[in-house]
């Protein structure tokens, strides 16, 4: 899947208090006209649905228990414009296909780096441009790292003017440096370069072995 179409940020959050303030101040902007919001777990749909409601946001949300007539009903206030958020865990998600996605946000980072392409897959179809939005604490530097590799695109770090972090985020040198996994196969690659250029040599010498200079 190509990403190029998708412009992807990420904000520094202090905590779990920080992280809901920026999402609601995110959501409240013009240009956010439909998204999903994801969380990693079920339990945060309905506290963060409330969150947001008493910042005057109304979401919409889905849980991997619903009933289906439920589901159904959640799908379509977004689709009809009624409500323009949906918060949902990944498991909630599979089979959703709304239209006209502008923003994906990440309020919880995927546990891998294949369900982040696949969440942010839902923003920028059918030739359209998307933005998908990660809201980062200190402990996730790492798994952003590991993201922005695999997906080869830059994760631009952003801030809000009047909510910024008081914590500094790592800095995106440290926080994006290969994994040990990663620095292991660049060593043996290493290895097994020298090795064919030593025996490139030895083969090369017997080759030249009698005769005349």
């Amino acid at each position: 899947m190509s990403v190029k179409k998708i412009q992807q940020f990420y904000y520094h959050a202090d905590n779990l208090d920080h992280k809901t303030a920026l999402l609601a101040h995110l959501l409240k902007q013009e240009e956010v006209k439909k998204s999903i919001v994801f969380v990693r777990k079920r339990e945060r749909v309905r506290e963060l649905a409330a969150a947001l409601e008493k910042q005057g946001i109304k979401a919409s949300y889905l849980e991997g228990e619903m009933a289906q007539t439920q589901r159904n009903e959640a799908i379509k206030r977004v689709e009809s414009g009624k409500m323009h958020v949906l918060i949902a865990t990944d498991v909630a998600s599979r089979g959703l296909d709304l239209e006209d996605i502008t923003h994906v946000f990440n309020f919880d980072l995927p546990r891998t780096a294949d369900v982040y392409l696949h969440r942010i897959g839902r923003t920028g179809r059918a030739g359209r441009k998307g933005t998908a939005i990660s809201l980062v604490e200190a402990h996730d530097y790492p798994l952003l790292g590991k993201i922005s590799r695999y997906i080869q695109e830059p994760i631009k770090y952003r801030v809000v003017a009047q909510l910024r972090p008081v914590t500094k985020a790592p800095s995106q040198k440290a926080s994006f440096k290969p994994s040990k996994k990663v620095l292991a196969k660049r060593k043996a690659k290493k290895v097994e370069e020298k090795k064919n250029v030593k025996e490139k040599v030895r083969a090369r010498d017997r080759k030249n072995i009698g005769k005349t200079p």
